[in-house]
């Protein structure tokens, strides 16, 4: 267990409903099983509390970590500093230390056009990802700096490829890759890596959408080399237990695309 004895905070990370083949149904709590099967205590955030508790009583159940379940919801209503440094003080308040932090929440309106977003649909995606990402990242520089850690902050394909209908979603996941190169070259002398995954992964939202539209399922799925869909935490997960571990210390400022593929690029 390689991670015994280390903190991992990871946002959006409650307990879904799994999918019919039993696996995890969102990429936040695939991560938190990868990092608990290597004995990694864990901090998990989201809005729902109900799945932030179901997460945390499983994840100790299971893998016997300690597991800080703690809600927050970075939007453009609150004092987001207030709510992140809530996050970070409880933290350190059981655990005294801070080794990873991943930036996975996000929230959006898909399927939106440029012409018709609202300024409350481009806020949404820019406080749950963009804001929220920039926060953890400066409440846990001292922390991370004292642990030589690791971030890795999630963006995406909608933005590399500029997807139809995701015009803040992929702004957001933009601003998402341009504020972790920086920060990998701000804190690269600090001993910390910083690295951006772009998933293509299976989730509960995605299974509800092969259901609906089970052709375009198929034409998509033709569209990727492998052939599937990602495992969150099996091809996701485990990818962020190697950013995040001492094999991965001189890999820093990269854009990784775990798209089985789809996302190759020159």
């Amino acid at each position: 267990m390689k991670y015994k004895g280390k903190v991992v905070i990871i946002t959006g990370a409650g307990k879904p409903a799994p999918l019919a083949d039993g696996s995890a149904g969102s990429i936040g709590y695939g991560i938190a099983i990868a990092f608990a099967k290597e004995g990694a205590d864990l901090v998990i955030t989201g809005r729902n509390t109900g799945k932030l508790e179901e997460a945390k009583q499983e994840l100790e159940s299971l893998y016997g970590i300690r597991v800080l379940a703690v809600q927050a919801d970075v939007n453009s209503g609150v004092d987001n500093a207030a709510v992140v440094r809530n996050v970070i003080d409880r933290t350190i308040q059981e655990f005294g230390r801070i080794d990873v932090l991943i930036n996975n929440a996000q929230a959006s309106a898909s399927g939106v056009s440029i012409a018709q977003h609202t300024t409350e649909q481009f806020d949404l995606a820019m406080y749950s990802g963009l804001y929220s990402t920039f926060y953890y990242m400066q409440a846990c520089y001292p922390h991370l700096k004292k642990t030589r850690g690791s971030v890795i902050n999630f963006a995406s394909g909608a933005g590399l490829f500029g997807n139809k209908g995701q015009c803040s979603y992929a702004a957001a996941k933009e601003g998402i890759r341009g504020l972790s190169r920086v920060a990998a070259t701000e804190w690269g002398p600090d001993g910390i890596n910083v690295n951006v995954i772009c998933p293509l992964a299976m989730t509960e939202s995605l299974q509800q959408w092969k259901e609906h539209f089970p052709e375009l399922y198929e034409k998509t799925i033709q569209g990727i080399p492998l052939g599937h869909f990602a495992d969150p935490k099996g091809d996701i997960g485990r990818v962020c237990v190697f950013l995040a571990s001492d094999d991965a210390e001189y890999v820093t400022g990269e854009t990784i695309t775990l798209q089985g593929g789809s996302g190759l690029r020159p």
